[in-house]
């Protein structure tokens, strides 16, 4: 079948992680469950974070950029499913498709800079502790987060642009969940030499690079923490970093595993099960590592949940009285 123009496709047909009609509905509730337990879950760091004043500081100010992040790359790929396993319908438009490969790149690279980010600011923390806050003062720390998201802006926009410059088949199946840019790519009818150099050029530069800054970064902590005397000393500049060091073991390891996953078995959908693990899994376990982890957290969420009683109550009582 030959290719035709990219304005004559109107819709994709995701086919999802089964087709076993009888599964349907434990998808959906798993899902749904992970999808509300994300949100939620990030969302109360969000909060917790705003609204406690000893936690305004760079680490927490990224770890809230971290939870809006994983929000929003999880809120770009579930519901979209969510509808699908609901309705029993498989088809995403030609333009919902494009804005999901654009939104979940954009947010994926953004989560890989602001962990790069975080890296960082453990460094500075443990190598440099009587410079730290000149540092890591709040334009530096403004403007990692803005430039992290102005690369991964570009880097969206570039590959999302090259993609509606290809060709498919008038009938389409991804065999996946959601619009994965490696699948879209596969699927063209289009010679997609430049789409596959372009994907994988960026691959090594915007998530090899943050990767290798990770390295770095963890290589000079790991020097630094020897280098104490006290073992007291060096649990407590571990822990500093621990929930950090967590998350981003959790993010690489789930993403190295989908890859090595389909390169295996050479099966799309292997793939697209292996994905439900840096697409869902990562940002729902993101809150409860960082809750569980740290008392800064535990304390700002004990706090914050005392004062949402207490407002309330007050509004309660308010209500009752004539």
């Amino acid at each position: 079948m030959g290719p035709v123009n990219d304005t004559r496709i109107s819709e994709f047909l995701l086919l999802g992680l089964s087709n076993d009609s009888e599964l349907q509905p434990l998808i959906f509730g798993l899902f749904l469950s992970m999808y509300v337990i994300t949100v939620f879950g990030n969302l109360l760091i969000i909060l917790a974070i705003s609204s406690d004043s000893h936690l305004h500081t760079p680490m927490y100010f990224f770890l809230r950029n971290l939870s809006f992040v994983d929000i929003c790359f999880t809120s770009a790929i579930i519901p979209k499913m969510l509808v699908n396993v609901q309705t029993q319908s498989k088809v995403i438009t030609y333009t919902g498709c494009i804005s999901q490969i654009c939104f979940s790149t954009l947010f994926a690279g953004w989560d890989n800079f602001l962990l790069a980010v975080m890296a960082y600011d453990r460094f500075v923390a443990i190598c440099h502790p009587l410079h730290y806050e000149v540092i890591m003062n709040p334009l530096l720390c403004g403007l990692l987060v803005l430039v992290s998201w102005i690369m991964s802006v570009l880097n969206s926009l570039l590959q999302s642009l090259m993609v509606l410059q290809l060709s498919f088949c008038t009938e389409v199946e991804i065999p996946h969940f959601f619009c994965e840019l490696h699948q879209m790519i596969q699927l063209a009818c289009s010679d997609t030499f430049l789409n596959d150099t372009v994907m994988y050029i960026s691959a090594v530069l915007l998530a090899g690079g943050p990767l290798a800054g990770i390295l770095y970064s963890y290589s000079k902590i790991i020097s630094s923490i020897h280098r104490i005397s006290s073992a007291q000393g060096k649990y407590k500049a571990f822990s500093t970093c621990a929930s950090h060091l967590s998350v981003v073991s959790l993010f690489y390891c789930t993403v190295l595993g989908v890859y090595l996953s389909s390169a295996a078995t050479q099966s799309s959908h292997a793939g697209a099960v292996a994905s439900v693990m840096y697409t869902v899994v990562s940002p729902m376990l993101n809150p409860f590592i960082y809750s569980l982890r740290n008392r800064d957290i535990k304390e700002a969420l004990m706090r914050f949940f005392r004062m949402a009683s207490i407002k309330m109550t007050s509004v309660l009582v308010v209500k009752k009285c004539p």
